[in-house]
């Protein structure tokens, strides 16, 4: 059986009845699995279970015509399935972090928590690319040397710094040997469920790991990195994909997970695994810091 194709129908079907009463029994039916072992199946291909999708996207729905409808809040919940607007608030607030009234009034599309339509290829990249459950870790400090600079979802400056940064990277002094690269999204107040935008503005420093605090070559700068405990994806896959694996963090993951973030930098670490911005078997560690 091709499960992948038995996956796209179960999505296709829910994306069809958003606004209609199913249960995850119909979603079996639809994708010719018994209910027994669709739930099974469905959480190991998308991590998290089909009752769980199905109101992350209705709420996501929901969102979506918060800001752009003129609906009465109510109107949006009947609409979508939610018996009153005290459970649609609720359930609202569990995954945005805010009430549908605050998350109108705010006028912002909002990335953390919402969980657009997935594709084909985000199917693919879902079941091959990325780890659906992450692993704890603890961090340790480190001192790096590296840039910084102001970057975007919608205007993602980090390509053409990091190949700036690798033409320089032998200017700097005492670095480690066989250090591994770090990308760090120093963390803001732009950054937070109720804020964060494809259009936020966030600091990214680029830089590698010395092992004593030294002047930084022209253009470059010092970081204190304090580690703590993390949450560690590994994305494997050439870069430009990189983004998939976020949006199932941002989306998916945190809608699902009982964690909490906390308000230190998140980061990527690229170590003898990365093989190559064009290689399909590069991997790369996607730290998330959680309390």
């Amino acid at each position: 059986m091709d499960y992948r194709m038995q996956l796209e129908k179960a999505l296709v079907f829910i994306e069809s009845n958003l606004n209609n009463a199913i249960s995850v029994t119909d979603v079996a039916k639809a994708a010719s699995y018994s209910y027994y072992h669709f739930h099974r199946f469905f959480q190991a291909m998308m991590g998290e279970t089909a009752g769980s999708y199905i109101r992350s996207r209705r709420l996501t729905q929901a969102a979506k015509e918060l800001l752009y409808t003129n609906k009465r809040i109510l109107d949006i919940a009947v609409s979508l399935q939610f018996e009153s607007h005290e459970a649609f608030s609720r359930a609202f607030k569990s995954q945005y972090h805010m009430t549908p009234n605050q998350y109108r009034k705010n006028r912002v599309e909002t990335i953390l928590g919402s969980r657009r339509e997935i594709t084909k290829p985000e199917i693919q990249h879902r079941c091959n690319s990325i780890t659906l459950r992450p692993q704890i870790v603890d961090v340790e400090p480190k001192q790096l040397v590296g840039i910084r600079f102001q970057t975007s979802v919608a205007n993602n400056q980090s390509v053409s710094k990091w190949e700036y940064f690798q033409s320089r990277v032998h200017e700097i002094h005492h670095a480690l040997p066989d250090s591994c690269r770090y990308g760090i999204f120093e963390s803001a107040q732009g950054c937070t469920f109720d804020s964060f935008s494809e259009q936020s503005q966030t600091s990214e420093f680029i830089g590698i790991e010395v092992n004593e605090p030294s002047l930084a070559p022209d253009k470059m700068c010092y970081k204190k990195f304090p580690g703590g405990k993390y949450a560690r994806f590994t994305h494997t896959g050439k870069v430009h994909s990189l983004f998939q694996s976020y949006q199932y963090i941002w989306g998916a993951w945190l809608s699902a997970s009982d964690v909490e973030l906390a308000a230190r930098d998140d980061f990527e670490c690229y170590s003898e695994r990365f093989l190559g911005a064009d290689n399909p078997e590069s991997q790369i560690d996607i730290y998330f810091p959680i309390k």
